[in-house]
């Protein structure tokens, strides 16, 4: 089965879409990845839909990617001795250590480290930032805030602290339980939430060597401050705008947004445009036009994926979500100004062999028109710098590891394939050849550009292009 789009969807597993069924479809439909969110559900749940997954993969043919996101360092406040509190601009509210339960006047806050890093003048943002408080003074033992804007806080709502670059490990003691589970069932991809700092990505890194990729969802404004750096350490990069967006005023967000593609362009790192793209979708069988408009954004601005939460994992449309996001990239795709703004935002070629080749591929396909751009490859390498060039002509990727293959599944451009390793260039042309008419990307008479990197099976070798033509079998 051949997408006849470039750019991916991630389709979030849940309650929703838990069956064989459901899934065969939601792949059937258009999903790329299917997203598994390690902040609900158990292990037997995630192990469930893991081996329907892999079902699925065999029945289609297509190698599927698998992302493990992992819940993150979430704060929470405590308990109220009702239940529920009604907070009034202008009034003070305490947070504290003490763990009884709160009133109108006080509650506790269960993260001692925070204690150490707020000061008086920053906000805290409780529930999503429905309630603003500004901080008047902390000394250790309580935080003394002035309610900002009225509303009702309940039991352990969220806290947001956008001010302030939280000394709490990116990895807590569930992330790494669960990063063990994840890794042992086999997923392809990792998500890290709320990473602030590259050593955060470097210490997920320790632990999971190669047998995962790593994409670093950006969540918090502190990620922007060392955004050049968190790219270069991550695999990937999920632009994850629920929580950005309650740390940021909402009218900095797309500008994050633009930045962190381009920033992602240049070090050639997937991006995942994530959260509230078609939000009305969970209880609607259509979208809103605003939602049409911001994936097509997306996709203008060349993301490699655009992702649905709730909209596939408990939503009422499921199915209908991920069409309607198959739908939409399509017509993008097909419009000739998204080739136009692809080429407004191409990023010079880094000076590297393996970038020097994949920016002359991209030329020669467009020179001589060919049908598809074959990548050989065994870590993944070729077909991402191929893929960072945003090619006209599709990006088969041949690989002998499943496991690259099932990677590369979120990947811009790329139709991934698996092969016997080639051992010379004419085993090399005569696979590509096969494969691309195989496929359905070319036939007789065609011709098709193929790169590589010589010898064989070395990670990160890429330097070999070559051009051939398809004869009649």
């Amino acid at each position: 089965m051949r997408r006849q789009r470039k750019a991916k969807i991630v389709a979030t597993l849940g309650p929703a879409s838990a069956d064989q069924k459901t899934i065969l479809a939601l792949f059937e439909a258009g999903a790329d990845v299917f997203r598994f969110n390690f902040s609900h559900g158990s292990h037997a749940d995630h192990q469930q839909r893991y081996d329907i997954v892999r079902a699925v993969e065999k029945i289609v043919g297509r190698p599927i990617a698998i992302l493990a996101d992992l819940q993150g360092p979430k704060l929470r406040i405590g308990t109220f001795a009702d239940g529920k509190i009604a907070l009034q601009a202008g009034q003070e509210f305490t947070l504290d250590r003490d763990v009884t339960p709160g009133s109108s006047q006080r509650v506790c806050l269960p993260h001692p480290e925070l204690f150490e890093v707020i000061a008086g003048g920053q906000s805290l943002l409780l529930d999503d930032g429905k309630v603003r408080l500004q901080v008047l003074s902390c000394d250790g033992q309580a935080i003394h805030t002035r309610v900002i804007n009225s509303g009702s806080l309940s039991d352990r709502k969220g806290v947001n602290v956008p001010d302030a670059v939280l000394p709490i490990p990116a990895l807590t003691e569930k992330d790494k339980r669960d990063l063990k589970f994840a890794l042992e069932l086999g997923v392809d991809w990792i998500a890290l939430s709320f990473v602030q700092r590259p050593e955060d990505v470097l210490e997920a890194r320790a632990l999971i060597g190669d047998r995962a990729s790593i994409l670093s969802k950006l969540e918090k404004p502190a990620a922007l401050d060392q955004l050049d750096a968190i790219v270069q350490v991550s695999d990937a990069i999920m632009v994850a705008r629920g929580d950005l967006g309650v740390e940021l005023p909402p009218e900095r967000v797309p500008g994050a947004q633009k930045r962190i593609l381009r920033v992602c362009r240049q070090h050639g790192k997937p991006t995942v445009i994530a959260t509230q793209m078609l939000e009305s979708m969970i209880t609607s069988p259509v979208p809103t036009r605003a939602e049409t408009s911001d994936v097509a954004s997306a996709i203008y601005d060349g993301a490699d994926a655009v992702m649905l939460s709730a909209e596939s994992a408990s939503g009422a449309y499921p199915l209908p979500a991920v069409a309607m996001m198959d739908r939409i990239i399509t017509e993008v795709e097909r419009d000739p100004l998204y080739q136009n703004m692809l080429d407004a935002q191409h990023e010079s070629p880094l000076p590297t062999r393996g970038d020097a080749i994949c920016s002359a591929l991209r030329d020669v396909t467009r020179i001589i028109g060919a049908k598809a751009t074959v990548t050989y490859t065994s870590s993944g390498h070729t077909s991402l710098r191929a893929a960072r060039e945003r090619p006209m002509a599709p990006i088969l990727s041949i690989t002998p590891k499943l496991s690259t293959a099932r990677r590369l599944a979120l990947v811009w451009g790329v139709h991934s394939t698996i092969s016997d390793q080639v051992h010379n260039e004419s085993e090399m042309v005569t696979a590509a050849c096969q494969t691309a008419v195989k496929e359905g990307f070319a036939k007789a008479g065609d011709q098709i550009a193929i790169t590589a990197g010589m010898p064989f099976g070395e990670a990160g070798s890429t330097n070999l292009l070559r051009l051939a033509e398809i004869w009649p079998q």
